[in-house]
């Protein structure tokens, strides 16, 4: 991604890729956690203090699935979203604890399993409730806690602002660790902008892409955007099973183990080399996952009118048109 890499790690993965063309991200902590009885009132972050059998066990069978990374239970820990729950004077805390939970199951491990810090939104709005400044503190204080508990590099997800991206990724950059940025797309960022942008942010980038959104075909119309910008980029895809259900405290993800099996085969002849999910995606979804890829021999490039056919119809209005039929 960038000419400036770091201390190796980019040797590391590339020797994953070296091996195989693909590697599979995990899936969805809060949904599934949520799903073991974590209630709606509670941060999942706070389960790395209170339940910390039952976060090792989701990063296990994840693992079992086949995952080749593991994200730390820590999307949500940083100073802006644990004061919401009276817990910001923990932040570094429960970042160890969760790099922790993770590395006590990659090290058990003959494989490699490659841990990474999930560094998430803060909820808030730069420029707005906060400076660039006070972004990079919140997220650096994050970032020195996952990596006292032993993370290998850092995963910004989920962020829809290039303030914020940039912000964290700066923070990724004075710990000296290289990073990997995961975006969620909207009216404020678009994957043209993210592609355009990305030679400037500052230290390592890994690897750049995009999770969650509406479901597994509004992912696949980003990776076809962020590939054809940036042909020779790592680029990640990690979708969220569709729109919830929610009955109750219960949600319920339309997306198969089936249909993401072939979003994740559609993402390979996307360009996508960094495969996963995002919310209500279980194991059982992952191993889904890994079997098609295994299986799989990279097919010629999906178009738009490909994927609605594959993965039912777009959930975003106007992509497939946005994008035309590549």
């Amino acid at each position: 991604m960038q000419a400036g890499r770091a201390n190796g790690m980019a040797a590391m993965i590339e020797a994953f890729l070296e091996e195989r063309s693909w590697l599979l991200a995990d899936g969805a902590l809060g949904s599934n956690l949520r799903a073991r009885g974590l209630d709606a009132e509670t941060a999942p972050e706070l389960w790395n203090e209170t339940h910390p059998r039952a976060v090792r066990r989701l990063h296990q069978d994840f693992v079992d699935a086949g995952a080749d990374i593991i994200l730390t239970n820590s999307f949500g820990a940083n100073a802006a979203r644990l004061r919401r729950h009276d817990a910001e004077d923990r932040v570094h805390a429960i970042n160890v604890l969760a790099a922790r939970h993770a590395r006590a199951v990659s090290d058990t491990i003959e494989r490699h399993i490659l841990v990474a810090g999930c560094v998430g939104p803060t909820g808030e709005q730069i420029g707005a409730d906060f400076s660039d400044a006070d972004a990079i503190t919140i997220f650096g204080e994050q970032i020195e806690g996952l990596k006292d508990g032993g993370i290998e590099l850092i995963w910004i997800e989920t962020m829809g602002s290039l303030a914020e991206i940039r912000a964290a990724a700066t923070a990724a950059a004075a710990a000296e660790l290289p990073y990997v940025v995961s975006a969620y797309f909207g009216p404020a960022l678009t994957p043209t902008a993210l592609a355009a942008a990305s030679p400037d942010f500052p230290g390592t980038l890994e690897a750049l892409g995009v999770n969650c959104g509406a479901g597994p075909a509004d992912v696949l119309v980003s990776v076809l955007a962020l590939t054809e910008a940036l042909p020779e980029a790592v680029i990640v895809a990690k979708a969220s099973c569709g729109l919830p259900h929610i009955a109750g405290e219960r949600a319920t993800y339309p997306a198969t183990p089936a249909l993401m099996a072939e979003f994740a085969c559609l993402a390979v002849d996307a360009g996508a080399r960094i495969i996963g999910g995002c919310c209500g995606t279980t194991a059982t979804h992952l191993a889904a996952m890994r079997a098609a890829l295994l299986a799989h021999t990279r097919g010629p490039r999906p178009g738009a009118a490909d994927i609605a056919a594959r993965l039912a119809p777009f959930a975003a209005p106007g992509a497939a048109l946005e994008l035309g039929d590549r």
